[in-house]
């Protein structure tokens, strides 16, 4: 299924090696000890054969949002990956924040995303507001914080793509 340009930009990007990858938990409430979205993706991250580099809890204030993606662009990581804050509520601000940052927006991960979820959760899928995103050569990710959303992203979508994704926005 796959195209001969997209598997050989594939191979050039496995050839660059593992992937840094830094993951931020936007919540009012958990701690690293009760983050289990921090523990499945560090455990999926090793088993992929790529580095996590940096991790962040923040409460969801559109300033912090902004302020940790700015400071982790700086940073070593080319994969940041958000969790929590999508949805329509009031305190969901983590789309907006981002949304204003990002420079390329990839339409595709949040559409692609929706139409998965959809498969679980029904008609609800259409709440989240997933997003993906290319700011200062770091493609960013976010997702909704709930461990099924997170797992779905990642088995589904972010996973299979890592290495082409750094290596698209790097070269």
């Amino acid at each position: 299924m796959t195209s001969a340009s997209t598997q050989l930009h594939k191979t050039l990007a496995a050839e660059r090696g593992p992937a840094t990858i830094a993951i931020v938990t936007v919540s009012d409430t958990r701690t690293p000890e009760t983050d289990v979205n921090y523990h499945y993706l560090k455990t999926q991250i090793a088993a992929a054969g790529h580095r996590l580099v940096d991790y962040r809890i923040i409460k969801d204030e559109p300033e912090q949002v902004g302020a940790v993606l700015d400071e982790l662009a700086e940073g070593e990581a080319r994969l940041i990956l958000f969790n929590g804050g999508t949805g329509i509520a009031p305190r969901d601000t983590t789309f907006d924040a981002l949304s204003r940052k990002f420079e390329k927006v990839m339409p595709g991960f949040g559409e692609l995303f929706r139409m998965l979820s959809y498969q679980q959760v029904g008609a609800a899928a259409m709440l989240s507001r997933a997003s993906a995103g290319v700011y200062r050569n770091r493609v960013v990710i976010s997702t909704p914080g709930s461990p099924a959303a997170v797992q779905l992203a990642w088995e589904k979508l972010i996973a299979p793509e890592i290495a082409h994704l750094v290596w698209e926005v790097a070269r």
